[in-house]
């Protein structure tokens, strides 16, 4: 028995586009299927004119569509881009923009890394809160003052207009994409088929100038994960230096490096991600709900999970639930 039609995606394949970047929409939402197996998205791809255009790596792009696929599409995906005209002066094809802004009546627009340039250029991110890859940023804030750029996450949602980072994290915001519209057991499905976590610690604060430090022994990724099975129970900063075996300060010190977060603020990170879950997957009462995920109170997870993602507890589950 076929099921519901699929929601519909267009992604635009700019001269410069970043390959890797492009096929994120199709390994990522094109793979996410209901419990019966059936497809939830369709994606296709366009250009501006239908013709091919030149990857930013070296190969070239061939495509079925034009900007006409826009005018059937839900949601509409601009991966970054290399192309110098947009990053250099601001400035895309008329054609491009006229297009954008008319989607921008009917579908939600997810722009991927430099792909935030193109929507910027295109008047849609005015007044409005963006993301870009922290390389960029100096750059963009010249290009587009009137844009609220946030320099530090790995994406923003603003409801009908949504924005990455760099490429990774186009990973985790098509991973949201799908998260928000079907719930996180279909999320961890896909990521799980692509073999990526379902969701990050952090933002691009950790990645700038300076990789991650190396695994040892002295890290804190065994702490982390001997505190995710504990969630539920009170933890203090003490105890997480304690299971490391080493003083507070040297402990905070490191988990910041690794994680770009205080040791406080990543717990109440997976304590609102473990809440999310236990709203979006179980019937438990909100009470419940706030003793599992180590809140203690309903109060406090009512503040915590309203400081995060701007909404109650049964709110949220009357979204996300079923």
């Amino acid at each position: 028995m076929p099921g519901p039609a699929p929601h519909e995606v267009a992604v635009l394949a700019l001269d410069g586009v970043v390959g890797l970047e492009l096929g994120l929409p199709h390994r990522l939402l094109g793979i996410a299927e209901d419990a019966d197996g059936h497809p939830l998205y369709r994606v296709r791809t366009a250009t501006v004119d239908g013709a091919p255009v030149r990857a930013a790596d070296g190969w070239s792009v061939l495509v079925d569509h034009d900007l006409s696929l826009l005018d059937e599409a839900a949601t509409v995906v601009v991966p970054g881009t290399e192309h110098a005209e947009v990053l250099r002066t601001g400035q895309v094809d008329p054609r491009l923009a006229a297009a954008l802004r008319t989607a921008a009546g009917h579908a939600r627009l997810v722009s991927l890394c430099t792909g935030a340039s193109v929507l910027a250029a295109a008047g849609l991110l005015d007044g409005r809160p963006a993301a870009t890859h922290w390389r960029d940023t100096e750059r963009f804030r010249e290009l587009f003052p009137q844009v609220h750029l946030d320099p530090d996450v790995l994406f923003v949602d603003d409801g009908d207009v949504l924005s990455s980072a760099g490429v990774a994290a186009g990973v985790d915001l098509l991973l949201h994409l799908v998260r928000r519209d079907h719930g996180s057991d279909v999320a961890t499905a896909v990521a799980r088929r692509n073999v990526v976590a379902p969701w990050r610690e952090g933002g691009q604060t950790q990645f700038v100038a300076a990789p991650l430090p190396p695994a040892t022994g002295s890290g804190t990724a065994a702490t982390r994960a001997w505190a995710m099975d504990r969630l539920a129970q009170p933890l203090t900063l003490e105890q997480l230096a304690g299971h490391a075996a080493t003083s507070v300060r040297t402990f905070t010190r490191r988990f910041r490096a690794e994680t770009g977060l205080s040791p406080q603020r990543w717990l109440v990170q997976q304590r609102v991600q473990r809440a999310r879950h236990l709203l979006e997957s179980t019937d438990l009462p909100v009470d419940q709900v706030a003793e599992q995920a180590g809140f203690g109170t309903a109060t406090s997870l009512r503040q915590h999970l309203h400081a995060a993602i701007g909404v109650a507890p049964l709110a949220y589950r009357r979204t996300f639930r079923g």
